[in-house]
């Protein structure tokens, strides 16, 4: 039997390469001889770096940043020497990795330290960029990746304003003669796994400030603000592009790569499984085990699962999927391919628990563990069989 594991990361919990170990784990515990094939996946989150530098035979440079909450964090991103490319991941800077618990609040996080990266990469002589834009803790719309890069965002008063997305709704004026001037010459390809636009009901901080840790007053301030950036945009540089799908991805910094640095949005997935040979594997494997660390209806809207999924139906592959939280509409996950879909959650557990990683990793190979019980057990499976 050959298993392919090609899972996302739990956000904020587990590497997809951590995950993946103990799923396959739990599949050699049933089969022994099982050939387990472990591929890191990423829609542009967690885990995104690692496997597009390997494929493209990069280096990890690491460079002191701003975090999240403004603090110095030691952040890695990949340098392709030969092309000039650079491979960042947002969340080794801006990421809700690096934001405890208790301090969560996209109302003061940054994306400032995404900018200095890709300063730094200019100054190494890069002008190509991949850019992974998943796991943010931030909902500032990029504009703290913007002032590192020059832009200056002035309030009533014409001062600058700070950090965090509390502070877009006084914005009223943008100056970009500071701009880096090489940033007229570089591409950023960047990985959005959503679609959502910039504001309003779907928009970045309805759908996703929550759990960044916003309060229901937190949103409405902060999509306000959003929409005040926008209407400032399109007022100052002439950009009318708040509706355009992925512009609400990562707090917003899907529309700052669209307006500012003429950046074009793509699934993650894609750009990952087109470096790490997954189709080639999938083709000759027997199952597909994926998963991420929520399973809902947003899965199959470009996040890595429903593109391991979409391969692996293309090759007619059974496909389980395997997550720490599974909500009541999944229904159109199991529509759209992914065959069977399982809650690692084995007893009543509260939040903070569920996500310790000794638990995540022992609940992922204790339920894959006896999903393949089930699958030897079961008469008519015979994965010998092409």
């Amino acid at each position: 039997m050959k298993v392919v594991v090609a899972l996302d990361s739990f956000k904020g919990c587990i590497t997809s390469k951590e995950s993946s170990k103990f799923v396959a784990d739990g599949v050699l515990a049933v089969y022994p001889d099982a050939e387990v094939v472990t591929i890191n996946m990423a829609d542009g989150g967690e885990g995104f770096l690692e496997p597009i530098v390997n494929s493209l035979k990069g280096i990890i440079r690491t460079v002191q940043v701003t975090g999240p909450l403004g603090e110095s964090v030691q952040a890695k991103y990949g340098f392709v020497p030969e092309s000039k490319t650079a491979v960042i991941e947002l969340a080794e800077a801006a990421g809700l990795n690096l934001v405890p618990m208790e301090a969560r609040n996209p109302l003061y996080t940054t994306t400032y330290g995404v900018g200095e990266i890709i300063v730094d990469a200019i100054e190494q002589g890069c002008r190509k960029f991949i850019v992974g834009i998943g796991g943010s803790a931030t909902n500032d719309a990029g504009m703290g990746m913007l002032q590192a890069l020059g832009y200056e965002f002035l309030g009533p008063g014409g001062q600058s304003l700070g950090l965090g997305g509390h502070v877009l709704n006084s914005l009223v004026d943008i100056r970009t003669e500071n701009v880096h001037p090489e940033l007229a010459n570089c591409e950023f390809r960047v990985a959005c796994d959503v679609d959502n636009p910039l504001f309003g009901p779907k928009g970045a901080a309805h759908a996703y400030a929550v759990q960044k840790g916003a309060s229901p007053d937190s949103i409405k301030h902060l999509d306000a603000g959003l929409v005040t950036f926008s209407n400032v945009v399109k007022r100052v540089l002439k950009k009318t592009i708040s509706t355009a799908p992925g512009a609400g991805a990562a707090g917003g910094v899907g529309y700052a790569f669209l307006a500012f640095l003429r950046g074009k949005l793509e699934p993650g997935a894609n750009i990952v499984k087109d470096a790490t040979k997954l189709e080639e594997n999938i083709k000759t494997s027997d199952i597909v085990i994926t998963g991420e660390g929520k399973i809902d209806a947003s899965t199959v809207r470009g996040k890595a699962p429903f593109e391991v999924t979409k391969l692996a139906k293309q090759y007619n592959k059974k496909v389980i999927a395997l997550a720490g939280i599974v909500s009541d509409d999944i229904a159109v996950c199991n529509e759209q391919g992914i065959d069977a879909i399982f809650c690692i959650q084995r007893g009543p557990i509260d939040s903070y628990q569920a996500m310790e990683i000794d638990v995540v990793t022992d609940n992922l190979k204790a339920t894959v563990t006896q999903i393949f019980k089930l699958i030897k057990s079961t008469d008519g499976l015979d994965f010998g069989k092409k």
